[in-house]
């Protein structure tokens, strides 16, 4: 007797497969992102869409120029490279030359992704890298900052935008301080409404704290980020920043510096990325609590006002030591020695 049809089915592991894939994870944080467009937009007008996509432009540019054959569609198509792109345009100050933001987003996929391998071989956010690039080869762009100026100048471009490449920007009249350059060096503390609704200078998203949130809700009921690493960053630098407080009330309260700079910014959007933090839970943790104090210890005790960069870059770097040390024990086996 003949079966009609076959009712063992024999294929390798894994066995339980999931729905997300890269592009899907990709678009997740693209969509998180929009409402930071929109409110950047808003705030600093045609600037900030100008350096958003020329620094889209340079990350996509140089991927698709390094990514040869076959590869070199495949590589467009899973959003990393515009997703590099946006993440470090909306770390960049609205008045940042257009061509800066274009050798930033060249550096970000070339320095931070291509010449490790590619995608998944990344030991540093690319995007990190491509703005720790421009901040040392141009300090002084990457340190000015404008006052926003609402919808009302939404198609007033900032002079120092068109500036030709190597040559000096001519700084705009309205240059303002962050809150953080504030509190550091003229000990004057923002007020929370305008850290939460935008109305502060700094990068292009990083000033409204309700925005970033929103895109981190969005993100967590996607299970796209995980949460574990936000939750350790936000409650060690608040604990951390807190008994500074303590010690000397001229810093900053916790909830103050949870919302100045770009501390809410990176806990979502890039100390979260897969690639280069921890998979294991212990480590999440682990990884989270050191990006938290890190950035305090560099805000309140180095010549720079903001350390969320510089404290996930470091992070970053232990991430391979972290794992090893939080992998999960087999069965019957000791622990593995460094």
């Amino acid at each position: 007797m003949k079966s009609k049809g076959a009712r063992l089915i024999l294929q390798p592991a894994p066995l339980l497969r999931s729905g997300l894939t890269t592009p899907a994870a990709m678009r997740d944080v693209v969509y998180a992102l929009v409402p930071l467009v929109i409110g950047a937009s808003w705030w600093f007008g045609l600037s900030a869409l100008l350096v958003l996509l020329a620094a889209t432009a340079g990350a996509v540019i140089t991927e698709w120029i390094f990514s040869l054959g076959a590869a070199r569609g495949q590589s467009l198509q899973d959003l990393s490279a515009t997703l590099t792109g946006m993440l470090l345009g909306l770390t960049l100050p609205p008045g940042l030359p257009l061509w800066m933001a274009f050798v930033g987003g060249a550096a970000s996929i070339g320095l931070g992704k291509l010449i490790w391998g590619g995608l998944g071989q990344n030991p540093f956010n690319p995007a990190l890298v491509g703005r720790a690039f421009l901040l040392g080869a141009f300090p002084t762009a990457m340190t000015t900052w404008q006052a926003p100026s609402g919808p009302a100048g939404f198609l007033g471009i900032i002079p120092s935008n068109l500036a030709l490449p190597l040559q000096q920007p001519t700084v705009d009249a309205l240059s303002s301080a962050t809150p953080l350059g504030l509190m550091k060096f003229q000990n004057q503390e923002t007020p929370l409404p305008d850290l939460m609704l935008g109305h502060t200078a700094g990068c292009l998203g990083e000033t409204s704290g309700l925005l970033i949130l929103l895109g981190g809700v969005y993100l967590a009921l996607r299970r796209s980020i995980d949460w574990r690493i936000t939750v350790a960053v936000l409650f060690s630098a608040s604990v951390f920043s807190g008994l500074l407080h303590l010690f000397d009330a001229d810093n900053p309260q916790p909830i103050v510096a949870l919302f100045s700079g770009g501390l809410l910014f990176g806990a979502i959007f890039m100390a979260t990325d897969p690639v280069t933090s921890p998979v294991t839970p212990r480590g999440a943790w682990i990884f989270g609590i050191g990006i938290g104090v890190l950035a305090i210890l560099i805000r309140t005790f180095g010549g720079y006002p903001e350390g969320i960069m510089y404290a996930i870059l470091l992070m970053n770097a232990t991430t391979p030591l972290i794992e090893r040390v939080t992998q999960p024990r087999p069965f019957g086996r000791g622990r593995p020695t460094l």
